[in-house]
């Protein structure tokens, strides 16, 4: 990303971040994995071949892994849901990048109105 030196324009690019930020579904921070796993019946397919495909959702709560499995109805709309917090947190990363550039700015403003070099 570009950051301009004048603060007019590092307000500018700052307020229309802001106004992107807004979600408009819930954001989760988290992972999708396919996981396979047999179910231990022996009348089913996977007890002697191929093992079943499952969706599970990888989070952290207080330091510690949580895994909940996704059913395949919900796989699209929680794939939204992570996509929504990617989105997120690179325009906070943005919003950041902007706000230290308008403080660097801030003095270098001052004394050019001021009058002096």
């Amino acid at each position: 990303m570009h950051i301009p030196e004048h603060p007019t324009q590092i307000r500018a690019m700052l307020d229309a971040r802001r106004a992107r930020l807004a979600a408009d579904r819930p954001a989760l921070a988290a992972s999708l994995a396919r996981v396979k796993k047999r179910c231990g019946q022996p009348s089913c397919h996977c007890y002697h071949g191929e093992p079943h495909h499952a969706w599970h959702l990888t989070y952290k709560v207080k330091g510690r892994t949580r895994t909940v499995y996704v059913p395949l109805d919900l796989l699209d709309e929680v794939r939204s849901w992570i996509a929504e917090h990617k989105r997120i947190k690179a325009l906070q990363d943005e919003i950041h990048q902007l706000s230290v550039a308008l403080i660097r700015t801030h003095v270098r403003t001052k004394r050019r109105k001021a009058g002096r070099p």
